[in-house]
Parts: structure tokens; sequence; C-alpha cells
């Protein structure tokens, strides 16, 4: 047995409370993960785990056990990250979730600098727009937009914003007119998009006098992919709104055009989300400047205020 490896592999079941999802971002066959445990447990001569059907829990030698796993593996990369040969050259496996929208328009076109400079981290970036539970899926950072509430667990750092624009094609102008103001807009066909991670029609938030008004499309058309939304709006089809973002390629080659400009939205925030540990993997350190740099360069998102970090809930952030 690698108790190395096993230390590892425990670290991680206990982590994402589950032996196939432990495998599963392991990269290792679930029955090499539940002999490793089998193998450690007989080791050690301790039940480390109670197992049932629907979940686990740590006995008491499994949560000992489990504080000095962290603590071991921790100092180990520490360690060997000091070193010059491997200094600016991290390794090991990260896993990344971002909404679909944020990972197509920014994440993606940058990707090859990130496997240039990192070739040694094998990474997962999964695109979803549902709540993510972090610890429960075993992601390392995730990339959410909107309000982050206070947990214990996970640390936001925000690194961008943008807004939300109204927009139509000439051609739906051309045929139906500009809206005037919010009422006029009741008149016109607003197209709907499906929120995947509720199942509900999105309501568009202006911010009138001050205060903030909702809005409910009601067109006969709804959506629920962010490429195809937008490509209703360039086809002429009704009105849309959604992230600058995603809209302001279209804004500037002219296939689209803002309505109702002066009714504006308060910024959205973008952050990264992950686990508050006392020390942060050398993959999960690059990833982290990396997308940081990636979104301070980028025109489409505003630079927050000054650079802050506050704890997170990830079943509070938009997707």
């Amino acid at each position: 047995m690698d108790r190395f490896q096993a230390m590892q592999v425990f670290q991680r079941i206990v982590e994402v409370n589950g032996f196939n999802k432990a495998a599963e971002t392991l990269g290792l066959p679930a029955s090499s993960v539940t002999q490793t445990i089998k193998s450690l447990e007989a080791h050690l001569g301790v039940r480390l785990l109670h197992r049932t059907t629907r979940r686990l829990k740590l006995t008491e030698d499994g949560e000992r056990y489990y504080e000095h796993c962290k603590r071991i593996l921790e100092d180990v990369e520490n360690v060997e990250g000091s070193f010059p040969g491997l200094q600016g050259n991290p390794r090991g496996r990260l896993r990344v979730d971002a909404p679909t929208s944020l990972g197509k328009a920014v994440l993606i076109p940058a990707l090859k600098d990130f496997r240039q400079r990192y070739p040694d981290i094998a990474l997962t970036l999964t695109l979803t727009d549902r709540t993510v539970d972090i610890v429960q899926e075993g992601i390392d950072c995730a990339i959410r937009t909107g309000a982050i509430a206070d947990s214990s667990v996970l640390v936001g750092r925000q690194i961008g914003s943008f807004t939300w624009l109204t927009c139509a094609s000439p051609e739906y102008l051309g045929r139906a007119g500009r809206p005037s103001d919010l009422a006029s807009l009741r008149s016109h066909e607003t197209i709907g998009y499906l929120l995947s991670r509720t199942g509900r029609p999105m309501v568009w938030q202006f911010e009138v006098d001050g205060e903030l008004k909702a809005f409910h499309p009601a067109g006969n058309l709804m959506v629920n992919d962010t490429e195809g939304y937008i490509a209703c709006g360039i086809e002429g089809l009704g009105i849309i709104r959604a992230g600058s973002f995603m809209l302001k390629p279209h804004l500037d080659s002219g296939r689209l055009r803002q309505v109702l400009p002066e009714y504006v939205s308060g910024p959205v925030a973008v952050s990264l989300l992950y686990l508050r540990n006392r020390h942060q993997p050398p993959a999960l350190r690059a990833f982290i400047d990396w997308v940081q740099a990636i979104f301070a360069a980028d025109p489409r998102f505003k630079k927050p205020p000054t650079p802050r970090r506050v704890r997170a809930d990830i079943k509070s952030a938009e997707a």
C-alpha cells in the first residue's frame, strides 16, 4: 500500500462525501478507491469511516486521522513548491466550475495560454448554469456571478463586474419601433430566458429613480441557452436582456442595438469561490492568479473598486 496515496484518497473521500465521487475526481477506478481505504484501515487497525448506502460519517479515529492527513499533504505541497525546479511549474489535478456563458466567452478562448503556462496541471472544466455544491462535487474553484452570502467553509474573491443590457436587432426595431419606457416595453415582443438552476423564467430588473422595478417578459418565445437566446435577438424575433460581456461584440458590429439605456441595473459581481484551507495547492494558486489577470485585462469587465476577499456561500450565488 502506498500510504501517501492512501492519505490523498482518504482526504478526497471525506471532502466529497463519497467513494464514487472521489474516484471520479482523482481519476481512479472506484474499486481501487474502495480497496485503498480497506487496506488503510487494516494497516491502522481502526475504522475510519462509517459507510451506509446514503452517507459517510467519520469515526472519532477518522476525524483525528483526517486532520493529520490535511496538514501532512499541505506541508508536502509547500515543500515541493519551494524548490527551484518546481517553482512556476505547479502540478496536479484541478477541477473548475463556471457558468456556461462565462466559460465560453472568457475562459475557453484563453485556455491555450493557461495550458502553455502550466502544462503539468490536469484541468477539468465544467460549464453549467445549475447550482453546484463545491464541497460535495469535489470542485476546487468556481466562478460565479451575483451576490455572495457569508460562509465559514468558502472564500469569495471578486474579480470583476458587468451590467445587464436590453437589446434588439435593427430589423426588429425598424418593424416594431423602439420602446420609450417600461410601460411601452409591454407592447413589444420580449423573449424570455429560462434559468436552468430554477426552471423559471428570468425576471428583468430595472433601476428607476433609485428603486428596482421587475419586468416579466410576456412574449411567446422562451429559450434556455444563452447563445441561442442572443441569436433570437439577432434574428429579429424580439427584445432580449443579457450580460454586457456577451452582448458587446454584437453591439459593436451593429447586429444588435441597445434600447432603454436610461434604465440601468446595478453592477453584477463576478467572483471566485474556493475552500477555506490553511494552504492552497500550487495548481489552485496558479489558476486563481491566472484567471484574475484574465478578467483584469478584459475590457468587458470592470475591476472591483478595491481588492477584497469575503466569506462566501456557493448556494447563494447566481449561476
